[in-house]
């Protein structure tokens, strides 16, 4: 059996953001998709605002739907060519039937343009006329569309030029900051999101191996994992190339997700393992601060 998401637990606040990094099939955008039941969960909980929407009648669900957006990682893929860029952003607007005339259902097309920050030039644009960094835009305004609470952002900027993800990311925040959103924030890259994230949460084969405030995880890592991947960050500090240290590297093969046996999901590649890493799952520990590790170095 493969558990592409295994015990894994957090909360965010509104208003927040929180970060999940990890290496790719580790499961970031499994649990994306999951929260919004893109993919059904088979065990678990799901609170949005302390209600659980895996006990909720379809039509309870639907409403919550609304609240829960997500923006995609590659905007060619996810945004049909055959509709306009109106039709796009409109689309959300008329499924749910929240408009009551054309009239209303353009003015709120063209809001949401403004708000993204696209043309009004654009609205009869098709996603062939346009480039990488607006046709995002067209998808985090499809995901306003509804004004959700919740927006899984799904590695958003990494098919983007460096300089068009600056400004992909500074409107993320904006409207975070004008609209109180709540964001999960998924990544490859550890310099964005300790851009934008309060919390980061790393994941190893479907587990969580080490959640902490950004500030926090930056400069006191704990786990071994964590502690490899923060070194693989590239350094253009030329005293730390003359001090002669080098970058801790991860050995050994990734073990196969399925099946895995129980214990640390990080004991095959680890330089500090024991037995007792093996044989039990390990739980996250609180070390103060809001720092959870789960490793037996800390128990």
């Amino acid at each position: 059996m493969l558990k592409a998401v295994n015990n894994v637990s957090f909360s965010v606040e509104r208003g927040r953001t929180i970060g999940v990094v990890g290496e790719s099939g580790c499961g970031k955008s499994t649990l994306g998709k999951t929260i919004l039941r893109i993919h059904q969960p088979t065990a678990g909980k799901i609170l949005l605002n302390g209600e659980d929407i895996m006990q909720m009648t379809k039509q309870q669900q639907k409403s919550y739907y609304q609240k829960m957006q997500m923006i995609f990682q590659d905007p060619n893929a996810c945004i049909n060519p055959r509709m306009s860029v109106a039709d796009v952003i409109g689309d959300p607007l008329k499924v749910n039937k929240l408009t009551s005339s054309k009239a209303e259902l353009e003015a709120k097309v063209d809001d949401l343009m403004e708000t993204v920050g696209l043309a009004q030039r654009l609205y009869g644009a098709y996603p062939h006329e346009l480039d990488g960094g607006r046709l995002q835009r067209v998808g985090i305004a499809r995901a306003l569309a509804l004004n959700p609470e919740f927006i899984v952002c799904d590695e958003p900027v990494s098919a983007l030029d460096v300089s068009i993800q600056a400004q992909i990311l500074n409107l993320l925040m904006d409207l975070q900051d004008e609209k109180k959103l709540t964001y999960l924030f998924i990544t490859h890259d550890l310099s964005v999101v300790r851009h934008i994230s309060n919390t980061i949460m790393v994941m190893y084969l479907g587990h969580c191996v080490e959640m902490a405030p950004t500030k926090e995880l930056f400069e006191n890592p704990q786990h071994p994992y964590t502690k490899a991947l923060l070194a693989a960050i590239p350094k253009i500090d030329l005293a730390f190339r003359k001090s002669g240290k080098k970058r801790q590297l991860i050995q050994g093969e990734l073990v196969s997700p399925i099946n895995p046996k129980p214990g640390c999901p990080f004991a095959a590649r680890c330089d500090y393992v024991t037995d007792q890493c093996i044989g039990e799952d390990l739980e996250l520990k609180d070390l103060g601060n809001n720092h959870c590790v789960a490793c037996r170095l800390f128990e």
